[in-house]
């Protein structure tokens, strides 16, 4: 086998994926998966320090596409028009992305402790969307706040994307989200 394997990290996720839809999470192994990736269990430690890691591969690719969207983003959009960017960006998720998203929900159902190592995550989520914000030049508060605002935008946007029977496109649910927290703020007064 070759020092270097293209496109490995991703090869290792979707086996793990696989497999612990299969077999399930519990009874799913580190050697297993890199065996279906065609990879070495030593080239699944470069990439993971555990198996539950390669549940949440895809958030940091989610946060880098969100900061890029936001850095895009006109030198005079408000903060929230740039998480509008952001989510413009991060929401180009194919058909291939969401029958990931299909069984990773159905790995994360069957354990609490997956489910809250998953929420943890999202939190650097977060703090990678204020951090953009905060490159152009926003105050802290109003980069949290936004990233807040954005991190729920894409939440609802993602539960409905996941759940609808037909091809919707998630960039559309995200910007109808976000208009719709930006209308529920301006409730609190």
């Amino acid at each position: 086998m070759p020092r270097w394997e293209p496109e490995a990290r991703e090869r290792l996720a979707a086996a793990a994926l696989q497999l612990f839809s299969e077999q399930g999470y519990d009874d799913t192994t580190v050697a297993e998966i890199a065996d279906r990736a065609g990879l070495t269990k030593s080239t699944f430690f470069r990439h993971f320090p555990d198996k539950r890691e390669v549940l949440a591969a895809g958030q940091e690719a989610l946060s880098r596409l969100f900061a890029e969207g936001i850095a895009s983003a006109p030198p005079d959009a408000t903060p929230l028009a740039a998480v509008a960017a952001g989510l413009e960006r991060a929401g180009s998720m194919g058909p291939f992305n969401r029958e990931r998203a299909l069984r990773l929900n159905a790995v994360l159902a069957t354990s609490a402790e997956l489910q809250e190592r998953y929420a943890l995550k999202q939190v650097g989520f977060s703090a990678a969307i204020a951090d953009a914000l905060r490159v152009r030049g926003v105050a802290d508060a109003v980069a949290s706040l936004s990233a807040e605002l954005g991190v729920l935008a894409f939440k609802e946007a993602y539960a409905a994307w996941v759940a609808a029977d037909d091809e919707q496109d998630l960039r559309e649910l995200a910007r109808a989200a976000l208009d719709r927290l930006r209308a529920a703020v301006t409730e609190l007064g």
